[in-house]
């Protein structure tokens, strides 16, 4: 069996970068992905939905070195198990987490970035990082 999924967004908030006990640099941040459209009544509707991408090795060190707040990407990862939360108010929430095979840095907030067709990164990473950086 084999799932993958396909983000583009923009980061809630700056990586936060740590290291397992043995060393290996894991970096995490909040992606925002927004979708807008018209409902039958003709109204502009619009829906963000929040994903919490994991990077590891290389790609977490370049992660937490490009990426600022606000910055677009685009993320090809697996989706992991939803996790439950309670927010401040009491209600149950669930958190997506994604493991990013793939990062790539596009435009960011006033950067000229684009939601629509193919990434065309804007900003990118002194190399590539992809999937094989992932320790499993």
């Amino acid at each position: 069996m084999y799932q993958q999924i396909t983000l583009i967004g923009n980061l809630g908030g700056d990586p936060e970068m740590r290291y397992t006990p043995s060393g290996v640099p894991v970096a995490t941040f909040s992606l925002a992905v927004n979708k807008s459209w018209t409902n039958q009544e003709g109204q502009k509707q619009d829906k963000t939905t929040w994903f919490r991408v994991t990077t590891w090795r290389k790609q977490a060190e370049t992660v937490s070195q490009y990426l600022t707040k606000g910055k677009q990407v685009f993320v090809i990862g697996e989706i992991e198990e939803a996790r439950p939360w309670t927010d401040k108010e009491g209600n149950n929430r669930a958190s997506l987490e994604v493991t990013a095979l793939t990062v790539r840095f596009l435009g960011g907030r006033g950067e000229g970035g684009s939601s629509y067709g193919p990434p065309t990164p804007t900003e990118a990473p002194p190399e590539y990082v992809g999937e094989q950086d992932i320790p499993f």
